[in-house]
């Protein structure tokens, strides 16, 4: 059993995480921060059944101001998922992204490097807005990141590098591509979607509707995350992909939701947003080489999971 800390754990991706990993018999330790970024009550929700373990802790703390020390003694593994998202809004609110991205994670490795024990091995999430508009190579592709969100989450990264190299702490980098699944953010495209097509709203389609991604499930996501975690010979050091490898565009998500949902959906066209991508294509090559990683859930069947979810939530 290893002692892990997940901060974000209130989160999407946090609060499945933390449920694998308890599953898996580790000691948790959640951290979370509940920027307002969209309800409270939602990320209380995320967090209701692994509060129930006894293998799990959380505290509320603000990573920008609290002291954070105490919280990694002993502890084996970090998972640094806390993080300002949303493309759209990092271009009015830049000072919450700089603050909750790259200061609050500055103050994480500090605190982390600061123990006089063995490192714990870092595992800082990323994604694949640090490649730009079109993100459809390999791990050593061009970062060009085209938001201020996704600059932030760049800066993020090389502080960890920077971090590696002074106190030879161990770091791995996973960059995710468009997770979905249940508990997706409210903000989150196919979230709108879902939401709008039952209730019989207007869905705005951004362009032409052929902007596509690469979407990963939210437990193929997870898995990828513990694969790195388990392999620390292979990861540590390595950025990786961590995507579903199926690319859909919005136009084709729309009707495999009014497929699965039997409501005709209805559309207005809108312009580009400033900061979205065109492309994403996770190349998971190096993941599944050298971690194992293999995404097992097709499109159709995680957006049925994803709607079942969105009705009985």
């Amino acid at each position: 059993m290893s002692k892990i800390v997940v901060t974000g754990a209130a989160g999407f991706v946090g609060s499945h995480l933390s449920e694998r990993l308890i599953a898996d018999g580790h000691q948790v330790v959640g951290l979370d921060a509940f920027i307002p970024y969209y309800p409270r009550a939602l990320k209380e929700q995320n967090l209701a059944q692994v509060r129930q373990q006894p293998n799990f802790s959380f505290h509320e703390v603000d990573f920008r101001s609290d002291e954070l020390r105490p919280l990694f003694e002993g502890v084996d593994v970090v998972f640094h998922l806390a993080a300002q998202a949303g493309l759209l809004r990092s271009w009015s609110e830049f000072d919450s992204y700089m603050t909750c991205n790259v200061q609050a994670t500055q103050r994480l490795l500090d605190a982390i490097t600061a123990q006089q024990s063995q490192r714990p091995h870092f595992i800082n999430i990323s994604t694949s807005s640090v490649y730009g508009r079109f993100a459809t190579g390999p791990e050593d592709s061009p970062k060009e990141p085209v938001s201020p969100y996704g600059i932030t989450k760049l800066a993020a990264e090389q502080l960890c590098w920077a971090y590696a190299a002074k106190d030879k702490l161990p770091v791995t980098v996973c960059r995710l591509f468009s997770v979905y699944g249940p508990r997706q953010r409210p903000d989150m495209g196919y979230n709108i979607f879902i939401r709008a097509l039952l209730n019989g709203d207007t869905i705005t389609i951004f362009g032409d509707g052929e902007d596509s991604r690469s979407n990963t499930f939210m437990t193929d996501c997870v898995q990828g995350l513990v694969l790195a975690m388990q392999q620390p010979d292979k990861s540590v050091g390595e950025a990786f992909n961590i995507g579903g490898g199926e690319e859909v565009t919005v136009n084709r998500v729309l009707q495999i939701l009014e497929d699965l949902s039997g409501k005709k959906a209805v559309t207005k066209a809108g312009p580009k947003r400033p900061g979205d991508q065109k492309r994403t294509l996770a190349d998971i090559a190096k993941a599944q080489e050298r971690l194992g990683y293999a995404p097992s859930t097709g499109i159709v069947d995680g957006l049925r999971a994803q709607l079942a979810w969105q009705l009985n939530a």
